[in-house]
């Protein structure tokens, strides 16, 4: 949902732009409808529809798709009467609420096709996610829940036992002894999405401690790849970690080969006009050109 919010609606919260592209190419014309709702300039709140299931545990993407699918238009209907009560249905949730099955087809499709780009970033950051489920664990057990709630987004900020979250639409909500969910989220720096209206808690998606490096790497690995097929894996590799000026048999250590090998690979980047070398006593100097420093720019290495 946050990452349709960010790439769709265009309330942006930190998706790197790499990725919010690839989410744009992989949303149908009928997602992008259904999705344009959430992002609605100066509004928040939303119909639970949105993220159906409550976050206890995992609820893999299909048991939300399917929901989706499977809702009528008539719990839509009602879904919405309950978010906004007695006032009008807001104007960029009207459509929504005159073709509600047109609607949670096209969301429910929306959101399997931003899924079938952040699956495999999700599996790569499990290790990132293991280590925040011991961080929140950690710090519960040692009573340190002001730190951790303080800790969570720049957009929360805890104190005198109240929970202040930046929102378009502010309201205020009384935790009682519903207990307090927090579900790490890949969606973004800035992206925070709460939940208050469910009767047993309260959940709070916030943005997973180290998810740009996770975002990056992932970029970078398939940037490697799109570069390697043009210079090839040796060469885009050598071009790769000339951020700083290298000698010649340093490169060799490094590519685990031998000198030889990589004077020819530097021949031909040189004679492209990638790289300069530079004599210095006994030791040929390596380093990126302009026009090096470009083509990794331009496959954003």
């Amino acid at each position: 949902m946050a990452i349709l919010a960010d790439a769709i609606s265009g309330r942006r919260r930190g998706l790197p732009d790499r990725w919010r592209k690839m989410v744009q190419e992989a949303v149908s014309p009928e997602g992008w409808e259904a999705a344009l709702p959430i992002g609605a300039p100066g509004h928040s709140v939303a119909p639970d529809s949105i993220v159906p299931l409550t976050p206890l545990g995992e609820v893999p993407v299909a048991r939300h798709v399917a929901w989706l699918r499977d809702a009528t238009p008539g719990d839509l209907q009602e879904d919405l009467g309950r978010t906004f009560g007695a006032e009008p249905v807001p104007r960029h949730w009207r459509r929504a609420a005159d073709q509600p099955r047109r609607w949670l087809h096209g969301y429910a499709k929306a959101v399997d096709e931003v899924w079938s780009v952040v699956e495999p970033l999700w599996r790569r950051a499990r290790p990132a996610i293991d280590r925040e489920v011991e961080r929140v664990g950690a710090a519960v057990v040692r009573g340190a829940h002001d730190v951790l709630l303080g800790s969570l987004s720049e957009r929360i900020v805890y104190s005198d036992g109240t929970l202040r979250v930046s929102d378009l639409e502010p309201g205020r909500y009384e935790l009682g002894g519903r207990r307090l969910v927090l579900v790490p989220t890949l969606a973004g720096r800035d992206s925070v999405v709460v939940n208050y209206e469910h009767p047993e808690l309260v959940w709070i998606g916030y943005p997973l401690p180290g998810a740009e490096t996770v975002w990056r790497q992932a970029g970078n690995e398939r940037s490697a790849d799109e570069l390697s097929a043009v210079l090839g894996e040796m060469r885009a590799g050598l071009l790769a970690v000339l951020h700083t000026p290298t000698t010649m048999s340093r490169l060799a250590e490094q590519a685990g080969t031998v000198p030889s090998a990589i004077t020819y690979h530097c021949e031909r980047l040189a004679s492209a006009g990638l790289i300069d070398r530079e004599r210095k006593g006994r030791e040929v100097w390596v380093s990126r050109t302009r026009r090096g420093d470009d083509l990794l720019e331009l496959f954003e290495i």
